[in-house]
């Protein structure tokens, strides 16, 4: 696949930039993409409003994409790993694999599962044009 890379970010409230692009960067290298750009970032719209992931996409001249909450369960199936209290909570076993899998759109694939560090998690999906 060649299309462009989206960056799925769960995170807790309150959760500052600099802990996102840590995780961000970190998925990156785990998938052997170190410095690629990731030009959407995914979340759930409960969350999109936070100031510390508005100003990690910005520092990476990102698009924020919200998903909503309950379309996350669309993509349940598409998840790798599963977190049971995300489960109980959001229907998906990672908010972050789904949320980067309904941006990446039709034909999209996972890339690199999630990664959690901390306060948030992070995953890859390629779009597939």
């Amino acid at each position: 696949m060649t299309g462009r890379l989206v960056a799925g970010i769960g995170i807790r409230p309150g959760t500052a930039a600099a802990d996102i692009l840590a995780c961000l960067d970190e998925a990156l290298a785990i998938a052997g993409l170190a410095g690629a750009p990731t030009p959407r970032f995914a979340t759930l719209a409960s969350r999109a409003g936070e100031a510390g992931l508005v100003a990690a996409a910005a520092d990476r001249a990102a698009e924020l994409v919200a998903v909503p909450d309950t379309a996350l369960t669309d993509f349940a199936a598409a998840c790798a790993t599963h977190a049971p209290r995300i489960a109980a909570r959001y229907g998906v076993g990672s908010v972050a694999e789904a949320a980067a899998l309904a941006v990446a759109g039709p034909g999209g694939a996972l890339v690199q599962p999630r990664i959690a560090t901390g306060r948030v998690t992070c995953a890859l999906a390629r779009a597939a044009s």
